[in-house]
């Protein structure tokens, strides 16, 4: 097995295998991002090892891991099926700027994203390639995400988005009773499970590494749908994801960032009527959330008692503030966006609507 090292900026990048690593010749790339979970990251390059397609590699960014998810990626290049490329970061740079790293690492003109608490039907890459391929304007696909602990169960089938920026995604708690089980056009697809046309990244940029987690897949998403690229969903791409592994679904540091990266997003991509409109958005949400969680439903329950709403209502209002600081740059890359924009502000907003979640499925079910 030949190993080749190098060291820059506090990543170490190694690429090997048992066979020629030829990256230029794989028609896609899929990018595995981890921070530990070692038993999570195997069982999904298991999964990615039993895949149909002909021609592809796998690009695994570590972000720092101390719990020997590397040391494991790198005895299982020796008998892995396909291309294995490994960067492993010596800290945690962060969803967003690791897979940039992986976007970086490899020319395919096709880049597929695999979360590591997420495992692959055999299909799935096949699936993803077929719908991607409907139109050249396609710079997206989505997959059919299930919840791994109960597969019945629908995680998300692409998103949808309330106006004042919360996105939910499609489908998500909802029973798999074949509801879902069409090609079709949707908004974004969840970057747990995704695909991306590199023409189009090259187009509109990667990932906001000022997110550096939760809503980027949301803020990618809205910036190619901007920018006239389309996305569509392929029923025949299943994942199933183990929900909440990285940070938990009750992390109050989660409902920070979600909450912070919310803000940034409209502050960043929405039409000003959407933007002037958006604190009567969110508080007719945090309004209908409270009424939802006094009945114990919607995504509050995950936070029972006083002590729990408490430890929300601090997280959101860290949320804002910690947003505040970062309007500036928002402001920043939203003119500098301008030029890239082929929807009108008019076609924005009718897209966001069109892909509206009810209020009411918003604040009383949970995910």
């Amino acid at each position: 097995m030949k190993t080749v090292l190098a060291r820059t900026w506090g990543q170490c990048v190694l690429s090997y295998n048992n066979m020629p690593v030829a990256a230029g010749d794989r028609t896609i790339s899929v990018v595995v991002v981890t921070w530990n979970r070692r038993k999570l990251l195997e069982a999904c390059l298991a999964s990615l090892a039993r895949q149909n397609h002909p021609s592809f590699e796998v690009v695994v960014v570590d972000n720092g891991s101390d719990d020997g998810s590397v040391d494991m990626v790198l005895d299982l290049s020796a008998s892995y099926p396909v291309p294995l490329r490994l960067i492993a970061n010596s800290f945690n740079r962060g969803f967003c700027a690791a897979n940039n790293q992986g976007f970086a690492a490899s020319p395919s003109e096709l880049v597929a994203l695999l979360n590591n608490d997420a495992e692959a039907e055999p299909g799935w890459l096949e699936a993803l390639e077929a719908v991607i391929r409907i139109h050249d304007d396609v710079g997206m696909a989505a997959s059919k995400i299930l919840v791994w602990e109960d597969p019945d169960k629908i995680d998300k089938c692409g998103h949808l988005i309330y106006p004042d920026g919360q996105n939910r995604g499609r489908g998500s708690g909802q029973l798999d009773q074949g509801q879902f089980d069409r090609v079709e056009e949707v908004l974004w697809p969840d970057g747990c499970a995704a695909m991306y046309r590199r023409a189009m990244l090259e187009d509109v940029g990667g990932f906001d590494e000022e997110f550096f987690a939760y809503a980027d897949d949301a803020e990618l998403g809205l910036r190619g749908r901007i920018a006239g690229w389309r996305c569509f969903y392929a029923p025949d791409a299943v994942v199933r994801h183990h929900r909440g592994a990285t940070l938990g679904i009750g992390s109050a540091r989660r409902l920070t960032l979600i909450e912070r990266n919310r803000v940034l997003l409209v502050v960043k991509l929405f039409p000003w009527n959407l933007l002037w409109a958006n604190t009567g958005y969110h508080l007719a949400r945090i309004a209908s959330g409270m009424w939802a969680a006094l009945r114990n439903r919607g995504e509050l329950r995950h936070y029972p008692g006083a002590r729990g709403k408490m430890a929300v209502a601090a997280a959101l209002i860290r949320g804002n503030w910690s947003a505040l600081p970062m309007i500036p740059s928002m402001l920043r890359k939203r003119r500098a966006f301008r030029s890239k924009r082929r929807l009108t502000p008019r076609q924005i907003r009718s897209l966001l609507l069109h892909y509206r979640i009810p209020l009411k499925e918003l604040s009383e079910k949970a995910t």
